[in-house]
């Protein structure tokens, strides 16, 4: 494959994930090849092979005989998906910590002051598209675990939280006065460099966003 085609290809694959993640293709939803080559300007091939990797990836299911459809969601697969990132972004937290130096902290600082800053926005009433909304959040909770040291250990974690966000982008219910509280004392507890209460305060954040989204859904 060409290096142009490979742009072309990831690029592709971007554009239906992130529609994936949002809810513009909502669960179950067939993806039918002639209508994504058009809403996404994509050949034929381009299209099969972003869906079978995205199938790989957990994003797309390919049921025998029946195509490609957008994954199904279910709150046995939330709690599951929770539950994982309990234990791998406290596990990269711990490591983040130790090994992280100015940079990271710098680093860490804009985040939240960014994600703060968009939170702060949505509850004065202000349109804050959930890409942006995502891309915040997403800059955040990587800021936290990106000194880990370990790229198979955020391959992995990116994985997992993109999955588990689409369920709160997708109901619509993500809690923003309450999240941005408790981000806010893992942040202060991340640098202060504080494991026990960062991750503390990491997990008890992701068992009530879990607590909402189960009676939300």
């Amino acid at each position: 494959m060409t290096s142009a085609a490979t742009t072309v290809g990831s690029s592709v694959y971007l554009k239906i994930k992130s529609d994936i993640i949002t809810g513009a293709l909502t669960p179950g939803k067939k993806l039918k090849l002639d209508a994504l080559k058009v809403q996404y300007s994509a050949s034929v091939s381009t299209l099969r092979e972003t869906l079978n990797r995205l199938a790989s990836d957990g994003f797309v299911d390919a049921p025998e005989q029946r195509g490609f459809l957008v994954r199904t969601m279910s709150n046995e697969d939330l709690i599951e998906l929770s539950n994982l990132r309990v234990l791998l972004q406290c596990a990269a937290l711990k490591a983040s910590l130790a090994f992280g130096d100015e940079n990271w902290e710098g680093n860490l600082v804009s985040a939240h002051h960014k994600l703060a800053m968009t939170g702060k926005k949505i509850m004065a009433g202000e349109d804050v598209s959930l890409e942006r909304q995502l891309h915040y959040d997403w800059e955040f909770h990587f800021a936290l675990v990106r000194a880990c040291n370990s790229r198979h250990m955020i391959a992995v974690f990116q994985n997992i939280y993109e999955k588990h966000i689409g369920y709160q982008l997708v109901l619509r219910n993500y809690r923003w006065a309450k999240a941005l509280e408790e981000q806010h004392l893992i942040f202060e507890a991340a640098l202060a460099r504080d494991a026990e209460a960062a991750t503390e305060h990491l997990k008890s954040h992701l068992r009530k966003s879990l607590s909402f989204s189960l009676a939300a859904n």
